[in-house]
């Protein structure tokens, strides 16, 4: 087992690492930048080390600058959170190169699983249904223009690289796909360093469900139920709850079945989260593979009472998964609400500025993620995240009803946060009766979504 780990990351996902550190008894190291010199993962960290100023390019996207702050401290692993080099294949080969280890997949399985159309193919062929794409990588505008009209209207262009939601667009005609792509490329350049794009055929009214899976490298695997992250604004998910009320029982156990049986096949390694679009008759269709720790595991955690972290690096270490599928019971729901720096009132415009308070809200079933405290200057460079209120009960029902219980009791001032758009979203029909879309908040808007939700009479 390692001795001491470099965390090379910010934020809530630093301190969460840091936390499966001192469980393991584990050394953590924490890299930071000098906008996050008093952060609370610094704080808490055994030791902690600049690796840069403030411009993320230039600290926690330098690989070299990393690979160094692990040196000099004498780490023997790194972890990179999510975000930043967690999928980089070149910085998990540098980084084993200089006799570390990279904490997530070994450079060739993120190498192997880097183009999202190729690994489409490649888990396509392993039994994952597919959405109709394009036929790999987009040469150009003339390629693009030709797949799409094979495809047919309306398509939504990806970025081969990435998430978040960021060099993606949907588009309804040749003229749209012309300005699109010129845009898309662009962001997607400026965002990972990689402008390669692909189209999908765009499914209205879609849920958005993902599976949990881990692989040991002696090609055992499991999964750990799956997450529905369907509340998303602008492809960015807000909101993540499980078991998805998408699916019932029996077609949960068959998504989650194929999706953990394709990775093995495939030879992945170490933890993984493979994303579907289920349809209105409840068909679903692979999309993606995250090869890292995503932002709502805890609610796999919740319902697994596994810790996630701490298994990503037993599995980096060598150890094996020690355990079967019939070992993890999934028991009750769970609901993450992501809590970001954000005016809902002004299009969600991102915060920054001074947390005057902060309280986290307790209670059954209740758990707050976040590197907030009082007096925390929330940095103007990074993205909005502060923090995720996880909430648990027996069934979804309590869920929701402890989750609006924590919601009122959740304080942060100083800056705007997007707590008003939760509170909203816990009495919207939709949500309740666990009918919510991925296109529901933006087809709505969601000035007409808080605004309807003032509307409506208090319960």
């Amino acid at each position: 087992m390692f001795t001491r780990i470099l965390i090379a990351n910010r934020g809530e996902v630093a301190v969460r690492v840091l936390r499966a550190c001192r469980r393991m008894g584990i050394t953590a190291v924490v890299a930071y930048s000098e906008a996050d010199r008093e952060s609370r993962a610094v704080q808490l960290a055994d030791e902690a080390i600049c690796v840069g100023p403030a411009d993320s390019g230039r600290s926690y996207l330098a690989a070299a600058s990393i690979l160094s702050a692990a040196i000099v401290s004498g780490c023997d692993a790194i972890h990179p959170g999510y975000g930043f080099l967690s999928e980089d294949d070149t910085f998990a080969e540098m980084t084993r190169a200089h006799g570390l280890t990279f904490i997530g997949p070994p450079p060739e399985v993120l190498e192997r699983f880097a183009s999202k159309a190729g690994t489409r193919q490649v888990l396509g062929a392993h039994g994952l249904p597919t959405i109709p794409g394009s036929d790999g990588m987009l040469r150009d505008d003339e390629h693009g223009l030709a797949e799409a009209a094979r495809i047919g209207y309306p398509v939504l262009i990806k970025p081969s690289a990435g998430g978040g939601g960021r060099g993606m667009r949907m588009v309804r005609s040749a003229r749209e796909l012309q300005q699109a792509l010129t845009v898309c490329r662009s962001e997607a350049r400026a965002a990972f360093g990689d402008d390669s794009l692909y189209l999908e055929k765009w499914l209205d009214e879609t849920r958005h469900v993902e599976v949990q899976v881990i692989v040991d490298r002696y090609g055992n695997g499991v999964h750990v139920g799956e997450r529905d992250c369907s509340v998303q604004r602008r492809h960015q998910k807000l909101v993540e709850e499980a078991p998805t009320p998408a699916l019932d029982v029996a077609r949960r156990a068959e998504l989650a079945e194929l999706a953990v049986r394709a990775v093995v096949a495939a030879g992945y390694e170490n933890l993984g989260t493979l994303e579907f679009l289920v349809d209105t008759s409840g068909d679903f269709y692979f999309i993606e593979i995250n090869c890292r720790i995503q932002v709502e595991h805890p609610v796999t955690e919740m319902l697994s009472g596994l810790d996630l972290v701490v298994e990503q690096i037993r599995i980096a270490a060598g150890e094996p998964l020690g355990y079967t599928q019939a070992d993890i019971g999934l028991r009750g729901h769970a609901i993450e609400f992501r809590i970001n720096a954000e005016d809902v009132e002004l299009d969600f415009r991102p915060q920054a500025g001074r947390v005057d308070e902060y309280l986290a809200p307790g209670g059954p079933g209740v758990r707050m993620d976040s590197h907030l405290f009082a007096g925390y200057e929330v940095p103007p460079y990074y993205d909005s995240l502060l923090g995720k209120l996880i909430i648990w009960g027996p069934d979804r029902q309590t869920a929701i009803e402890r989750a609006r219980v924590a919601l009122d009791e959740l304080v942060v001032t100083g800056l705007k946060t997007n707590v008003p758009f939760h509170r909203a979203l816990l009495g919207d029909q939709a949500f309740l009766d666990g009918r919510f879309t991925t296109n529901a908040l933006d087809r709505m808007g969601s000035a007409a979504f808080l605004a309807a939700s003032a509307a409506r009479p208090a319960s």
